[in-house]
């Protein structure tokens, strides 16, 4: 009777109660595209944010040195910037259901092909694959939501969806931190199996239709292959900044990035609309807001990571604990920051998170190897508080900025911001460890060096959060 209820509860949260009067056919469809759709959207974060506590474990295993253990984060996040905008569009022409399915497989395979793993290129590799399967999954499984739900009902859902983003940022540094402890780092990747292959049954078995609103355009290869190109040169070119290369690689990445953004002016069928960000002050600097606070923010786990469990000794469970603080706090603010940018300028609480999270950041810049538990608890608190009190409204400045029918470009443009500022933010990790430990194992680096390249990654983040106070606050009047 209860299970009932519940059930019954949650049928009317997402628009399904009996007073609808649905057709089975449609509840069905309905219900099946929120479920793996919410399913989709907490394997992903969960998977980033467990596999951050496991790299140092990951590292001893495999002997990776500071710079191919960063690879480990960072090739999945590079591989999602890439393939993320030209998938979306790929879906838009051939069925967001198709791709959205491929990418689950994909990912799924890519997870166990990581559990397996027994060379560094191996596991980078598959990583690269679980990048590629995820991008197909972002960029299809909101405008599934969207397609299948009417407007009365859909912000319901999408508030559901976040929360199971929140909600596996949450559970991912426990779980991750439970399940290398007892039983491996592969677990990590393993766990992500059955939960692969359910959605994927749930999506061949009742979720019906297909929606490809763009059927029979063209897409755009050259754009694509100029976007995927400058990303990896960047990326690249970040990781080996310390080598003359890496300037080198830097500076061709730029080059294919205006040469990208020169082609997409005159291409028929653009995978980016430059038309979203002429003259829409609010629109640009929300994105570059959103850029410049998860550059400084995505690595805080990887780096937190690597003091507990390298500097203080702390076992992945233990360390997982405490930085199980920031998504929390993240998960319990959110709602009400986004209730407060209903009713408030959304630049306003966006700047004001983005300057508690720039505290966060400066007080973690002064980790010490006998630094209490309690003051980086702190920490993650004050940074959590920020991050909850910027996402919401950011988002809802972005969203708000633009009209209703282009509202999916709105969120996937959005969504490559986040992915990589994400990116940026491993790459900026992975140069001062490399810079200060160099070539070698993490286990087998001096406490002083790692110690000094955990300060100043944070003090640069710090400084990062700082400057994208002024981006936020730039942006203008959303009313």
């Amino acid at each position: 009777m209860i299970f009932r209820s519940l059930r019954e509860w949650g049928r009317e949260q997402i628009g399904l109660g009996p007073q609808e009067n649905i057709p089975r056919a449609e509840a069905t469809r309905r219900s099946s595209a929120f479920l793996v759709s919410t399913m989709a959207s907490f394997l992903t974060p969960f998977m980033s944010s467990s596999v951050n506590v496991a790299l140092p474990s990951i590292g001893r295993s495999l002997g990776m040195d500071a710079l191919l253990l960063g690879w480990v984060a960072s090739a999945f996040l590079l591989s999602a910037v890439v393939f993320l905008v030209p998938f979306g569009r790929v879906a838009d022409i051939h069925g967001r259901k198709r791709v959205f399915t491929w990418g689950t497989v994909i990912y799924t395979l890519s997870s166990a092909v990581c559990a397996l793993a027994s060379e560094p290129s191996t596991l980078i590799g598959a990583r690269v694959g679980q990048g590629a399967g995820g991008a197909m999954i972002f960029g299809t499984g909101m405008a599934i939501l969207t397609s299948v739900f009417p407007g009365s009902a859909r912000g319901r859902v999408l508030g559901y969806n976040v929360a199971a983003v929140y909600l596996g940022l949450s559970l991912g540094p426990f779980f991750g931190g439970f399940l290398t402890e007892y039983f491996g780092w592969r677990s990590v990747f393993a766990a992500n199996v059955p939960l692969g292959l359910m959605i994927i049954g749930v999506v061949v078995s009742r979720l019906k239709g297909e929606w490809a609103e763009a059927s029979g355009e063209g897409f755009d290869y050259p754009g694509s292959v100029l976007y995927g190109v400058s990303f990896i040169a960047l990326m690249y070119g970040l990781s080996t900044l310390t080598r003359p290369a890496g300037v080198w690689w830097i500076l061709g990445g730029i080059l294919a990035l205006v040469a990208f953004f020169q082609w997409e002016r005159k291409a028929k069928w653009p995978i980016v609309d430059l038309d979203l960000f002429r003259g829409n002050t609010v629109f640009v600097f929300s994105n570059v807001a959103a850029l410049i606070n998860y550059s400084a923010t995505f690595a805080v786990t990887f780096l937190l990571s690597v003091y507990l469990q390298h500097i203080r000794g702390l076992g992945p469970q233990a360390a997982g604990l405490v930085l199980v603080a920031q998504p929390v706090v993240m998960a319990v603010l959110s709602p009400a920051a986004g209730r407060m940018s209903d009713t408030m300028e959304p630049r306003i609480v966006a700047s004001a998170g983005m300057g508690l999270s720039a505290l966060g950041l400066g007080l973690l810049s002064f980790l010490r190897e006998g630094t209490p538990m309690v003051f980086i608890v702190a920490g993650l608190v004050i940074l959590g508080a920020g991050f909850a009190l910027f996402s919401s409204p950011n988002t809802n400045a972005v969203m708000s900025a633009v009209e209703r029918k282009v509202y999916g470009v709105a969120a996937a443009t959005l969504g490559t911001m986040r992915l990589t500022g994400q990116m940026f933010s491993m790459g900026i990790a992975m140069l001062f460890l490399t810079i200060h430990i160099g070539r070698v194992a993490l286990s087998e680096a001096g406490v002083p060096e790692t110690l000094l390249s955990v300060r100043q990654a944070f003090t640069l983040f710090a400084v990062l959060c700082a400057a994208g106070v002024a981006a936020s606050l730039a942006r203008g009047k959303v009313r």
